[in-house]
């Protein structure tokens, strides 16, 4: 039973208003969670357009990741950031398959595949680019194997632990799009689809 998928929501209310302040930091603390080994996936949504509740939708591969995020010190951190205008209502958690399709919140939907392209391109670009200037011509001599090996191992651990994570932070307004306009396409989707039906 402790490796069925784990779903944990965690319900917050929002002061009116402050929805775009919430949504940011509730995507910082889903990609903080997604650093960690056994998480799934995530999501965040309002329940309506009108109300002031907002659901946090963590998944996990099972109860043991499950917990490890509930006592990480990067989520009490990312916690003790919000606002008074936030009020966390308490949290539901439960097992199984269904509930990552039927549960009170929808996952986030992923950034166009252009922009995380770009992204990608963008934190990959200077670390090749420092490496072949200052690392390649110390060992130019060496075998191709160990050259490139040495070239992966560089550039892969820049890209993790010092680029991607700022990129992050600096572009998630651009790769997940401010709730205001998230909220007017959806606004426009209800408005259009009974015009397109008749």
């Amino acid at each position: 039973m402790d490796r069925e998928p784990v779903t944990v929501t965690a319900a917050y209310r929002v002061e009116p208003g402050r929805e775009s302040e919430f949504y940011a930091w509730a995507i910082e603390m889903l990609n903080a969670a997604a650093s960690l080994p056994g998480y799934l996936g995530g999501g965040v949504m309002g329940s309506g357009s009108t109300s002031s509740e907002w659901h946090v939708l963590y998944r996990f591969e099972a109860e043991g990741p499950a917990r490890a995020w509930d006592s990480s010190l990067e989520r009490a951190r990312l916690a003790s950031r919000t606002g008074p205008f936030i009020e966390e209502k308490g949290t539901q958690r439960t097992s199984g398959l269904e509930n990552w399709f039927k549960g009170p919140v929808r996952p986030l939907p992923p950034p166009p595949k252009w922009k995380l392209w770009l992204v990608n391109l963008s934190a990959v670009f200077p670390p090749v680019l420092i490496f072949n200037v200052l690392v390649i011509p110390f060992i130019k001599d060496a075998n191709f194997l160990l050259r490139t090996l040495a070239l992966c191992l560089g550039v892969t651990a820049m890209v993790t632990w010092l680029v991607m994570p700022r990129l992050q932070r600096l572009l998630k307004k651009w790769l997940y799009p401010p709730l205001q306009s998230i909220r007017g396409r959806h606004r426009r989707m209800a408005v259009d689809g009974p015009r397109a039906r008749r």
